[in-house]
């Protein structure tokens, strides 16, 4: 392929033979270059058991080779047909309070289970072998949104499986009773055999055994991708599965799949109801970006305007698709592709939004398709660019994701996603670009680190964490971090327990905030209040009420040739706001400065790209060069709701 990916995921077998011509006429006005293709189509490929039936399908690739229109192949396993169900009807799934999920949706087949790992490879193995060589198919794509909606599994196959996957991890039951402390509530166990899933119980299960069975949960799934990747990598094209969004899969730990597919791809659909969505897809988009080891990625679908599985399907704003697309891009996809080509007439998501909508081409919104594909061939030179390298991080973890939204914390309002998407808003009205990173892996080319829900912090991860502030980092901690490690076991000692040494202070005691509870900085704050004690570390800020009343709500510790900041409550925006620019200026963190906080500014590849949120024109002072969209050396100013992408090489930061 040439140029940026365009198109979508294409399901010609809901159509006649006459539509599907009409297709590739109306894909090649538009420039679409590439489709994702038979993701739910195994009843089709295989119409009985044996039995394949590729005919059709070779049909549609040839026909859309011969456009030029390239095949990014689905392996159909997210959908197995109702023969499949009636030969193995124990592979539904079995959710945690036993029910057993029927017919008639999708990933409702239980990964551990033999008779669906049979299937897979058999299926798998035919389209390996029959379209391995086809010149149209450039890439494969695995199943379908591992773990959304299907995450943990509790049927008896994947009870079987967990056993055998805790011989692996523990070799022995004194150690899994250990690891789970078991002599809590009388758990111990003599057998493996006694050891059953973590189902649904009248009270709290064991939270060592919940975030085992995350785990397990994950390494199922995976394998069964590794399991179609082992029967495809034969044939020496690109092998991928579409993640179910970075930052909303939660039953996923996307760093263990990272390194096992050829190319990231990532679907993201804007949560409509939120006025700061296009902060939460920036955020997605940076955490696709760091999977993919701060290379390319492809956003393998999103939406031209409303879905149907929200509240409310609220469509798009004029020009909100071409921001959209435009962000990912800015953050690194090599990719523009949408759920679906051709609105379905019949089915579950009817109602979702399409590239060709139930309204046809006479449609403002093919029109803006058609644009944004000129657009996209306007940028075919950004492909392979790299995202300019952030000097910020921000710790994601999946583990301390699970660990945290386990039972009996001690504030229901403690949430991972809330404390990270408010450090990453603060980022971004600051125009800075991050990476994410976990908290073991190398951090030593970043001048600030932040950890805003670092609850579950193994040793090794909080060792690496104070390696970098003693040679020469700035860390930002937030509060109720480093308290538990790998196994859910507070860590020995006053709070936070990994982390006493590097932030140099201790936690006497948490004081969570009732619901509408606040306490005083600037400006009231939420959800959390503690007594800190300071063991090295100085005061830069106190409370000014609240149960913690003039003692240290932020610190700031230096260690080494680096500083370590502690902050010990939710504080409002502004707030957070202020402390970053604080922590940013004292590492000398570059940025733009004088921008319009509704103006969103990435550098990719010698390009500055624009992309003005706000519904009055933004004035970008500082950036000079030709806008690539236009054509037309750039004025200084984005339109309201526009987007500007300038050539400006190596200049600095205005």
């Amino acid at each position: 392929m040439q140029g940026l990916a365009f198109g979508g995921d294409y399901n010609p077998e809901q159509w006649p033979l006459e539509v599907q011509e009409e297709d590739v006429r109306l894909m090649r006005e538009a420039g679409v270059n590439l489709v994702s293709l038979g993701i739910f189509a195994w009843a089709r490929m295989e119409p009985r058991d044996g039995v394949y039936a590729f005919e059709w399908l070779d049909e549609v690739v040839d026909r859309l080779h011969a456009s030029g229109i390239s095949v990014n192949l689905g392996t159909p396993t997210a959908a197995p047909p109702a023969w499949f169900f009636r030969k193995y009807p124990d592979a539904f799934p079995v959710t945690r309070d036993g029910t057993r999920i029927g017919f008639g949706g999708r990933e409702t087949a239980c990964s551990s289970h033999p008779g669906f790992l049979a299937a897979t490879s058999r299926l798998v193995g035919r389209l390996a072998e029959r379209y391995g060589d086809h010149p149209g198919v450039v890439m494969w794509h695995v199943h379908n949104e591992y773990g959304a909606p299907l995450g943990e599994c509790y049927c008896p196959a994947s009870v079987h499986a967990w056993r055998d996957w805790l011989r692996t991890r523990y070799a022995s039951l004194d150690a899994l009773n250990e690891a789970w402390g078991t002599t809590f509530w009388g758990q111990t166990y003599g057998e493996w055999a006694e050891i059953d899933a973590p189902r649904w119980s009248h009270t709290v299960v064991n939270p060592a055994q919940r975030l085992d069975y995350a785990r397990f949960a994950n390494h199922e799934h995976l394998a069964h991708y590794r399991l179609q990747r082992s029967l495809l990598a034969g044939t020496g094209k690109p092998v991928t599965t579409n993640f179910a969004g970075t930052v909303n899969c939660k039953s996923m730990d996307l760093w263990s799949w990272a390194p096992e597919l050829d190319v990231i791809a990532n679907d993201h659909y804007l949560v409509a109801e939120r006025e700061d969505n296009h902060i939460q897809l920036a955020m997605s988009a940076d955490l696709s970006r760091s999977l993919a080891g701060g290379g390319p990625w492809m956003i393998m679908e999103h939406s031209t305007g409303a879905v149907s599985w929200q509240d409310r399907g609220i469509a798009k704003r004029p020009g909100e698709m071409r921001r959209n697309s435009l962000a990912h891009v800015a953050r690194g996809s090599d990719s523009v592709l949408f759920f679906q080509w051709r609105a379905s007439r019949f089915g579950a998501e009817k109602f979702h939004s399409a590239m060709v909508p139930q309204a046809g081409t006479d449609s403002q919104l093919w029109r803006d398709v058609v644009a944004l594909g000129a657009d996209l061939r306007g940028l075919a030179g950004l492909r392979g660019a790299r995202v300019d390298a952030p000097e910020v991080a921000i710790v994601w973890d999946w583990e301390s994701y699970w660990a945290l939204e386990l039972e009996w914390r001690p504030s229901g309002d403690l949430s991972y996603l809330e404390r990270v998407e408010a450090f990453y808003e603060a980022l971004w009205r600051e125009h800075v670009t991050v990476d994410f990173v976990h908290p073991s892996a190398d951090i030593s080319r970043y001048r600030v680190v932040v950890a805003p829900s670092s609850y579950l912090l193994a040793d090794a991860s909080a060792k690496n964490l104070q390696r970098y502030v003693e040679t020469g980092g700035t860390l930002l901690v937030s509060y109720f971090s480093g308290i538990v490690d790998e196994h859910d076991t507070v860590h020995h000692g006053a709070y936070p327990g990994a982390l006493r040494d590097v932030l140099g202070l201790s936690v006497e005691e948490f004081h969570p905030l009732r619901a509408d509870q606040t306490v005083t900085l600037d400006r009231p704050a939420r959800i959390w209040s503690e007594r800190v004690r300071l063991h090295g570390a100085a005061a830069v800020r106190t409370f000014g009420d609240g149960p913690d009343a003039g003692h240290p709500a932020v610190t700031r510790h230096a260690l080494g040739a680096g500083t370590a900041w502690y902050l010990a409550t939710a504080p409002h925006p502004a707030d957070l706001r202020a402390l970053l620019r604080q922590v940013l200026d004292g590492a000398a963190v570059q940025r733009p400065h004088g921008l319009p906080e509704t103006l969103e500014l990435v550098r990719r590849g010698g390009h500055a790209f624009l992309i003005n949120h706000a519904d009055t024109p933004a004035q970008v002072p500082g950036i000079t060069g030709q806008d690539l969209l236009t054509g037309a050396p750039f004025t200084g100013e984005v339109p309201a709701g526009g987007v500007a992408v300038i050539s400006v090489g190596s200049s600095p930061c205005p």
